[in-house]
């Protein structure tokens, strides 16, 4: 009761710092603190991966320009219009039925919109940046803007869009500037870049407390998500559509979902993995062995698609993360397996987010999708206690799949036993095998302590960066 007072008066309000920690390159003020910064915690990669930042020696020799700046824009990635038959031909169909991309691509057109923002801008969050980079690469189809009071009211209350179809959480921008109004348009910038666009449609007061209760089961201050929402945001939420200028700048490429739709093979099954943290082998083994499922045809492919936006205080940093991710593709190298990375935000919202998850998934390009175990769950603060049942995102999925057009892998419950490796906890116990254990709370612990990691927990080359990111 008191966290809902709270958050209705507007009394649990902080400054707009996140309460969920992004990568700390990402919170940094300018392009060129973010390429010092970068090149300190990557240069020692630079020997075995001289193409992993082709960009960063550019970068750091540009001044930050003004926000305001009329110049040339960079040539942004190709209107919807112009998609190529790899990215529609034999693959899922986006949601809604079509692939937004909100990208202007005339440069002209680019600086009109600029000036017609006389002088208003906003400086993104890095969460609200996520939104804005897969709201213009049309990750969010069929959104072509941030949701205007009908369709936040309309998504939060019924988890669908006005025209009905399902959405399992509003994409709002937040302002506490009195001065933004309907009819004006504002830049949207972020660490030195403008990014987009938007036509200011609506501004309107969000209930968070019924926000809070439908989209994350909770109005207690003790859920992230919640935190998120009353403390992060904005008292104001704003409406309306966005014209894309140029994509963010990361120390880690987040391919578009027409890039992806492209490098993924036609007319197969895609399964989408989701994480947040590195990869050890109990999720390698999970992700490949379900291309074995029986709903996933012979053909079928794993994309796995990490998180790498904020997500929660004490997970890995996204930069480091992103590393892990990549000298795994390089020492597994399977072509079953392709990897990309997406530039969103967890909100820890449990059922509601597998939703998400798989409407985003969708529009990647993929056709099936794997629900962990408590997937995109929260604890509480304060006593560690659950928000979601271990099964519940995995039967709002299930309930919601066929109407979705994305079929349900369930998560296998996998263990490392001494007689036989890696196998299904069933199994294990059927025959009576030694399950051998290693919590993530002791594997930390250890990787600290600089002891051996044993080699069925964990990849060498994955532990390797872990202890060089300290």
């Amino acid at each position: 009761m008191l966290a809902a007072f709270a958050l209705r008066h507007g009394l649990a309000r902080r400054p707009r710092s996140p309460t969920m920690r992004w990568s700390s390159l990402c919170s940094l003020a300018s392009t060129a603190a973010l390429v010092s910064e970068a090149h300190s915690v990557v240069d020692k990669w630079r020997p075995e991966t001289p193409t992993m930042l082709p960009s960063l020696a550019s970068l750091s020799a540009r001044a930050p320009r003004s926000r305001q700046a009329e110049q040339v824009l960079p040539v942004p990635p190709i209107p919807a219009r112009e998609l190529s038959s790899a990215v529609t031909e034999g693959k899922a169909v986006p949601h809604g039925g079509k692939l937004v991309s909100l990208m202007v691509a005339d440069a002209c057109e680019r600086s009109a919109l600029i000036a017609a923002c006389e002088g208003r801008t906003i400086e993104l969050s890095d969460r609200n940046a996520c939104d804005v980079e897969l709201l213009m690469v049309g990750g969010f189809s069929p959104l072509e803007g941030f949701m205007n009071q009908e369709e936040y009211e309309s998504v939060v209350e019924t988890m669908r869009l006005p025209s009905g179809l399902l959405f399992g959480l509003p994409v709002v921008m937040d302002t506490d500037d009195d001065s933004l109004a309907a009819g004006m348009k504002v830049l949207l910038t972020y660490n030195g870049q403008n990014l987009a666009v938007m036509e200011i449609e609506s501004t309107y007061k969000p209930n968070k407390p019924l926000e809070a209760k439908k989209c994350y089961g909770t109005s207690s201050l003790e859920h992230p998500g919640v935190q998120m929402i009353s403390m992060e945001r904005g008292g104001t939420y704003m409406g309306g559509k966005i014209h894309g200028l140029e994509l963010p700048t990361r120390v880690f490429p987040c391919k578009t979902p027409a890039e992806v739709r492209s490098m993924l093979p036609a007319n197969v099954d895609v399964v989408a993995f989701q994480c947040r943290n590195p990869v050890h082998k109990a999720h390698y083994e999970l992700f490949t062995r379900a291309l074995d499922a029986e709903n996933v045809g012979d053909d079928g492919v794993v994309l796995v698609h990490p998180t790498c936006g904020p997500t929660q205080d004490d997970d890995i940093p996204g930069v480091v993360r992103y590393r892990t991710y990549e000298v795994l593709k390089e020492e597994t190298a399977d072509p079953k397996v392709n990897w990309a990375y997406l530039p969103y935000s967890m909100h820890m919202a449990g059922p509601r987010e597998a939703i998400q998850h798989m409407i985003i998934r969708k529009n990647y390009g993929c056709t099936h999708f794997i629900i962990g175990r408590d997937m995109a769950g929260s604890k509480s603060c304060l006593d560690g206690e659950d928000f979601y049942g271990a099964y519940d995102a995995q039967d709002l999925a299930k309930a919601n799949s066929e109407e979705l057009g994305v079929k349900t892998v369930p998560s296998l419950n996998i263990v490392y036993t001494e007689e036989e490796g890696y196998v299904t906890a069933d199994i294990a116990s059927d025959k009576g095998l030694s399950i051998k254990k290693l919590s993530g709370t002791k594997f930390r612990q250890m990787l600290r302590a600089g002891e051996d990691i044993p080699e069925w927990f964990a990849f060498q080359s994955v532990v390797k960066v872990l202890r060089e990111c300290g």
